[in-house]
């Protein structure tokens, strides 16, 4: 994880990741809870909500996914320089995309070459009576969860934060708005503008797969 207030890389800690539903027309806990516990339970009529998304959170704290963390946490020069200089913007997000584009491209070409077709993709195996587990990747449009936990042999709960959940997340217990909803603030409107340019290039830079919020 690149911080932007210090510019440093810190290790992951899976277990400080939870999820707000303060916001969300979903049933809350008395605190946010880790995926591994969560609730996915609808609650469309509920007062002060506004999204199906819930507000995932890393140590408490926003977060912001997608091509810009990664090209920051890789050290791509360029990209470092534009935010620093800019910070986090509809220029720099769709900068680091491109820049992507191209990193990516030669690499695709290296791990097509590497498939061996003759040899195992998966390693087998057999669903426990009792356990749990959790699948982290970097998905196209960042980071990437999968909390399963399985009773009786059978799965009793399934927890997906999509990259979306992350940067589409509204407003926590306290108040603090997601990265998309403070990229937001004073975004211009001009006279007459009932679905703001602005405002549509700004959500747009993020990404967005709004389908990840029904999860």
């Amino acid at each position: 994880m690149w911080r932007a207030q210090t510019g440093a890389i810190e290790a992951l800690n899976p277990h400080t990741i939870t999820e707000d539903a303060t916001h969300a027309w979903l049933a809350e806990a008395r605190e946010p809870l880790h995926p591994l516990h969560g609730i996915t339970r609808p609650e469309p009529d509920k007062p002060g909500a506004y999204t199906w998304n819930k507000a995932p959170r890393l140590g408490g704290e926003v977060v912001e996914t997608g091509s810009i963390a990664r090209q920051l946490a890789s050290a791509q020069p360029l990209v470092r320089d534009a935010v620093a200089r800019h910070g986090g913007t509809v220029y720099t997000r769709v900068l680091a995309r491109l820049i992507e584009l191209a990193r990516v491209l030669p690499l695709m070409e290296n791990w097509l070459q590497a498939i061996r077709p003759t040899e195992a993709f998966c390693v087998p195996t057999v669903l426990p009576d009792e356990g749990h587990g959790v699948g982290l990747s970097e998905a196209a449009r960042g980071a990437l969860g999968h909390w399963l936990v399985v009773r009786r042999g059978r799965i009793a709960s399934y927890q997906i934060v999509a990259p979306t959940s992350w940067n589409f997340s509204p407003r926590d217990a306290q108040g603090t708005p997601g990265a998309l909803e403070q990229a937001l603030v004073d975004a211009p409107v001009r006279e007459g503008e009932k679905t703001p340019v602005a405002v549509q290039h700004i959500v747009r830079s993020f990404d967005p797969c709004m389908v990840c919020t029904v999860h």
